[in-house]
């Protein structure tokens, strides 16, 4: 049995270099989930590979021709091209702050290399999202993005909030109706705002929820704090303090 060559699209997630010519790139697939790939001579300044080493930049959508072998660790890449040109990702500031966040919340989350498709539509949305949106909708799609980022790995926030119901429970994922009895729960306007912040459906909805800088601050640690309590080994995010400081 040789290693077959299948067409997917991909999203890259982090790079590293490898000889003097030569990455390591992890990618998302759309057919096979979280893979690593050795990439050839894109490294190199003559002009076959001058420019190559650029379309794996984190948060990069590609079409690819790959090589798979499940017993393999890493496999290769046949042919690869962009398959979609970002306006703004990775010159604009804030935007590639979002993308990062983004990009480092599903690195966390991907422990097993397996397909999921609706996982990969959900995440190229938001990236495409990310690059074209301003203002309101753009700060908050990485709010958006960690609460129904969940739904994918099963420990979605179960959405019952009411004026009864108030206080959010972050270990249980769920709306309570008395204050738990441990320290890690929201209330109030934190409560309620993630409670319409899970009704949102598509990214172009966030522009309705107008948030000021400090109180999505303080929200996007308290999602990463959910994010612990159900992930193991989750740590904390590197890409957090940057977010906080751009969209501020």
């Amino acid at each position: 049995m040789g290693d077959k060559l299948h067409k997917t699209r991909g999203i890259v997630l982090r790079t590293v270099k490898y000889g003097e010519t030569s990455i390591i790139v992890t990618i998302f697939t759309e057919l096979f989930g979280v893979q690593s790939y050795l990439v050839n001579g894109v490294r190199t300044s003559t002009k076959k590979g001058s420019g190559k080493a650029s379309m794996f930049q984190p948060a990069a959508i590609l079409e690819l021709v790959v090589y798979h072998n499940e017993l393999k660790h890493l496999n290769r890449i046949k042919e690869f091209k962009w398959a979609v040109m970002y306006q703004h990702i990775f010159s604009d500031v804030p935007k590639n702050a979002v993308s990062l966040f983004m990009v480092e919340l599903l690195t966390k989350c991907l422990k097993q290399p397996e397909g999921n498709p609706d996982l990969f539509h959900f995440v190229e949305d938001c990236f495409l999202y990310a690059d074209k949106s301003y203002g309101a909708a753009m700060a908050n799609l990485p709010l958006f993005f960690a609460l129904h980022l969940t739904y994918f790995f099963g420990f979605k926030m179960t959405d019952d909030y009411s004026a009864n119901n108030s206080f959010l429970d972050l270990q249980e994922g769920e709306f309570v109706a008395e204050q738990p009895h441990h320290p890690h729960f929201l209330e109030e306007k934190q409560s309620f705002i993630t409670s319409q912040l899970l009704k949102v459906q598509r990214p172009d909805e966030l522009e309705e929820i107008k948030l000021n800088h400090d109180f999505r601050r303080k929200l996007l640690f308290v999602y990463e704090t959910y994010y612990s309590l159900h992930i193991p080994d989750f740590g904390t995010m590197k890409s957090l303090p940057v977010l906080r400081e751009v969209l501020g």
